[in-house]
């Protein structure tokens, strides 16, 4: 029988005095993610508040859940209510540690919406407190990259550099490289120098271009390359077998786990194979193969 998910916050928001809401903790300047405070204040002041603050009702008071940077902005606006939501639970772990980051892709399709809906680059780059330049030049972050690229790093931590790398190569090498990234979760822009390095010339945007790297000559860019290849053919390889070799792993743990069931077997091993029998409940121990 499916179990009943009862809702985590009343059916309306409401408008709530800032007075009668108190924070769980102070905010300090040496805060992790303190230093989206500027661009949170410049936001409230250009636009007004977006994302409703969260606040749990105890005793007359409400105790601030989520959006504490929200709060101290809206407090040095001169702001004197907000909007709401109260939360059923008085619970601030999840909203403090299971939080889902806006990834550089995603942001750049939201500007561009805001743009197409008539939104001028200067109120958007007053709304985030950046230079107007690095809007209008922000415009181009994804000429050049296939549509499946965007698709696969749409909610990936990449920076501007590593999409600047994936441009240089041609649209399968492109969704190469991205996938290669997804797979080892390596989205830096050192990893995709490494790509970019170990790309036959003939698979470049540009194959007259040399790939240069510092301090290496064209002998050992040529090496690195060839062993780029190697590697990224290994690891492809594991990668197909990794599905299969799990589910065999799998059926051999749960054999394993019933052998040892057996009181006799158990104790024949340990009185003979010892280290056989370590060996063997280390594995039946094992949460995740």
């Amino acid at each position: 029988m499916a179990k009943k998910v009862s809702i985590g916050f009343q059916n309306k928001a409401v408008m709530l005095p800032l007075n009668k809401i108190l924070p769980i903790r102070q905010i300090k300047p040496s805060d992790h993610g303190f230093g989206k405070y500027n661009t949170i204040l410049a936001s409230i002041r250009e636009i007004g508040l977006v994302e409703p603050l969260v606040v749990h009702s105890q005793g007359g008071v409400y105790h601030l859940l989520d959006g504490h940077l929200r709060l101290k902005a809206l407090l040095e606006t001169g702001a004197v209510e907000a909007f709401c939501l109260i939360a059923t639970d008085d619970d601030a772990f999840t909203y403090n540690a299971r939080v889902s980051r806006i990834a550089l892709i995603q942001e750049h399709k939201m500007i561009m919406k805001a743009l197409e809906g008539g939104a001028s680059e200067a109120a958007i780059a007053k709304a985030l407190n950046v230079d107007v330049g690095k809007i209008i030049k922000g415009k181009t972050l994804l000429v050049g990259i296939h549509a499946e690229v965007v698709h696969i790093l749409k909610d990936k931590p990449v920076t501007v550099h590593t999409l600047r790398i994936i441009k240089l190569v041609k649209t399968l090498r492109q969704i190469e490289m991205a996938q290669l990234m997804v797979s080892g979760n390596n989205f830096t822009h050192a990893y995709a120098r490494a790509l970019l390095v170990g790309t036959p010339s003939d698979q470049l945007v540009n194959p007259e271009q040399t790939k240069k790297v510092p301090g290496q000559t064209a002998e050992d860019v040529a090496r690195m390359e060839k062993e780029m290849e190697v590697l990224e053919r290994e690891f492809k390889g594991v990668q197909d077998d990794y599905g299969a070799n799990t589910l065999h792993l799998g059926a051999v743990q749960r054999y394993i786990r019933r052998v040892l069931e057996n009181t006799k077997v158990k104790r024949f091993l340990q009185q003979r194979y010892a280290e056989l029998l370590e060996e063997f409940q280390e594995l039946a121990q094992l949460e995740v193969l």
